[in-house]
């Protein structure tokens, strides 16, 4: 009879843990002083690991923009530990936030920003030109870039020739194409209807299932509820972190 081996639980290899892309470690931002004194964030706890898609949401003055703006050096804390890809970028200078911003951020926004005197390629190309790219790979990424959000057919259009959400196709192939390890995106589909909200949200979900990691604040739960975590603020708190789509669906989030 032929032996047989026996593989027990404890011979099974655990799976290696994914790096930690964002952890926000006591983090407070206080304007003001005194009785005027507010604290936008309270000893805010948060890690996001690489390939998350997650959402932020809470009320008007719960903190989530505030938190995002940390996230994306575009402010500082007033203490605490924010560790972007390993690097603690809390304190870092201007020229510094700048650099890491362009180098493993990515930006979506509610309003485009586009400038309206460019090309779609060209809108798409600027970054490059900040990262010190050479203009024939600057070209071939964002030919690229546009191709993956559906727009190889309108490099040479300006944004006035362009819908909402061709807009907002353009702005995120952007903010892709200098290769970012999050995507940040705010309000993203605030200023579109139903059915470009979807074509839209459906671009983010292709992009967070090629493995890049994707964080949105948004107000809508239908927004939310297709990303794969909620974080709730309140407070100027983190009081959920790690809600399920579900969990919005039928819980009363307070």
């Amino acid at each position: 009879m032929a032996n047989t081996l026996t593989i027990t639980d404890s011979q099974i290899p655990n799976p290696a843990p994914k790096p930690k892309i964002i952890r926000l470690e006591n983090i407070f931002k206080i304007y003001g002083s005194g009785e005027a004194e507010v604290r936008a964030l309270n000893d805010v706890n948060l890690i996001v690991e690489q390939g998350e898609y997650c959402s932020i949401m809470g009320p008007s003055g719960s903190g989530k923009s505030t938190a995002m703006n940390i996230i994306g050096c575009l402010d500082r804390p007033t203490s605490g530990h924010y560790y972007l890809d390993n690097l603690d970028v809390a304190q870092m200078d201007d020229s510094s936030l700048a650099h890491i911003r362009n180098r493993k951020l990515g930006f979506v926004f509610q309003q485009f920003h586009l400038l309206s005197q460019l090309s779609a390629l060209e809108n798409v190309m600027l970054p490059m030109v900040y990262a010190n790219v050479n203009p024939t790979e600057r070209r071939d990424r964002a030919v690229a870039a546009l191709q993956r959000v559906g727009l190889a057919n309108r490099l040479n259009n300006k944004p006035t020739q362009l819908s909402g959400g061709q807009q907002q196709r353009v702005a995120i192939a952007r903010a892709i194409v200098n290769r970012p390890v999050v995507l940040l995106a705010d309000e993203p589909t605030g200023a579109l209807d139903s059915r470009t909200t979807q074509e839209v949200l459906d671009i983010f979900s292709e992009l967070n299932a090629s493995g890049i990691t994707v964080v949105m604040v948004t107000h809508e739960p239908d927004v939310a509820r297709q990303t794969q975590r909620i974080v709730w603020f309140r407070d100027g708190q983190v009081v959920h972190s790690h809600l399920t789509p579900a969990d919005l669906s039928h819980m009363a989030v307070s």
